[in-house]
């Protein structure tokens, strides 16, 4: 027979302190820690957003606004919002679909494919603008195939958004894949055995539980897209009102002693990157509510 010990209400208290007190910090360390992270971000990050801004505007609100009128700068923001706008849709497709079958299917290659998903994040954009150079330069692989067909790639439109794709089509199957494999596939399953197809359970079961996730990814894959600069760098050719994307334009006017102007389009590109700071921040917030309620639900 199994013994049943009581322990006195006073131990147990004590018991609470002492570990307590064994996994608390001192105030001193705390605020030490508090002030390092404070002083680290006002450094590297206030600081140097603070100054983008003040330059910009040093000659005034009207010398601001003029940066913007340059034909040059409307043509590096309409092509940055094009390359975002084709890439983000297209490694949207590709990431849901590599998303499901990692998650979803055993096969061969499953390895190599999740491996080559990450494959941006480990090679250097220079490196994979000189891959997209290689292959359809004129001396690359394609590139006198292209030539007789008058098709042009490098310095070209198309090869800056191969290359915005290539640097930013891991981030949504990314988000995806450790969210569709924690859901299991009991709501899945439940809906087949209902009679719904598999693009009705998809569409209806698997992407509604997905969401929150899709949309994190979307928005660091757009906020990479437009901010990218070495990749499009190598194979845009830097022909102005042409090929040359929002940060190409502020290299070449910061390199031509233009500040005020090179400041005022960072301060837009600061702008739309404190802007998806925001909505990542609401998309996170949301779905942890989501997951609360979740767990409130199966709990009651």
């Amino acid at each position: 027979m199994a013994a049943t010990i009581t322990l006195p209400n006073r131990t147990i208290v004590k018991a609470g302190q002492r570990a307590a007190a064994a996994t608390s910090e001192p105030v001193v360390v705390r605020w030490a820690l508090i002030g390092v992270a404070v002083l680290f971000l006002g450094l590297f990050l206030f600081v140097p957003l603070a100054i983008v801004f003040t330059s910009a505007f040093a000659k005034g609100v009207s010398a601001y606004f003029a940066s913007f009128r340059d034909p040059d700068a409307l043509a590096a923001i309409r092509l940055t919002l094009l390359a975002a706008g084709i890439a983000v849709p297209m490694n949207l497709v590709f990431g849901v679909a590599a998303a499901w079958a990692v998650a979803k299917f055993e096969f061969f290659g499953k390895s190599l494919l999740i491996t080559l998903i990450d494959l941006p994040f480990s090679v250097s954009p220079v490196v994979s603008g000189l891959i997209y150079v290689l292959i359809f330069g004129l001396q690359g692989l394609l590139g006198p195939w292209l030539a007789a067909h008058d098709l042009k790639v490098i310095f070209a439109v198309p090869g800056i958004v191969l290359a915005t794709m290539f640097v930013t089509f891991p981030f949504v199957a990314r988000e995806l894949i450790p969210l569709i494999q924690a859901q299991g596939n009991e709501e899945e399953e439940a809906a087949l055995t209902l009679g719904a197809s598999g693009w009705q359970t998809f569409f209806r079961v698997t992407l509604p539980n997905a969401k929150w996730g899709l949309l994190y990814g979307v928005i660091l894959c757009n906020a990479r897209a437009m901010g990218e600069f070495g990749a499009v760098s190598v194979v845009s050719g830097h022909i102005r009102g042409l090929t040359n994307t929002m940060p190409l334009h502020i290299e070449i006017l910061y390199n031509e002693y233009q500040f005020v102007p090179a400041f005022a389009v960072a301060s837009l590109l600061a702008l739309l990157a404190l802007v998806t700071l925001v909505a990542k921040s609401l998309v996170e917030w949301k779905s942890k509510q989501r997951d609360s309620e979740t767990a409130q639900e199966s709990e009651g």
